[in-house]
């Protein structure tokens, strides 16, 4: 399973970094997306992917039954979740006032504006 997980990262990787060379905008924010969704990835993985119970013990009870899931990456992707998706707003507010101001999303477009 972590073969194929590894595989996805790499593809969505390659695919963020892709589309965030490209010449528009909306281009480089759907690749940022795509990165963010990566590195959740990667953090799930490299938390390691086995079964175990809930981390919580039962009343009274010293030690687990079954060896406990681990929260942390769990807790690391929900952060990341967050922010990413801050992030991406903030671009996509970004993206919307650039192109009400300037009329084009190409970014060579809005190099040759600034001369």
């Amino acid at each position: 399973m972590e073969v194929v997980l590894a595989i996805v990262i790499g593809v969505l990787y390659a695919g963020g970094v892709y589309l965030m060379m490209r010449r528009n905008l909306i281009q480089l924010i759907i690749g940022l997306g795509l990165l963010s969704h990566g590195a959740n990835l990667l953090i799930f993985t490299a938390g390691g992917l086995r079964q175990g119970g809930a981390p919580i013990l039962a009343e009274g009870e010293k030690a687990f039954a079954t060896t406990p899931a681990d929260p942390l990456p769990q807790a690391l992707i929900l952060t990341a979740i967050v922010i990413s998706f801050a992030v991406t707003a903030f671009a996509l507010v970004l993206f919307l006032r650039t192109y009400k101001t300037v009329g084009t999303d190409d970014v060579d477009d809005l190099k040759e504006m600034q001369k």
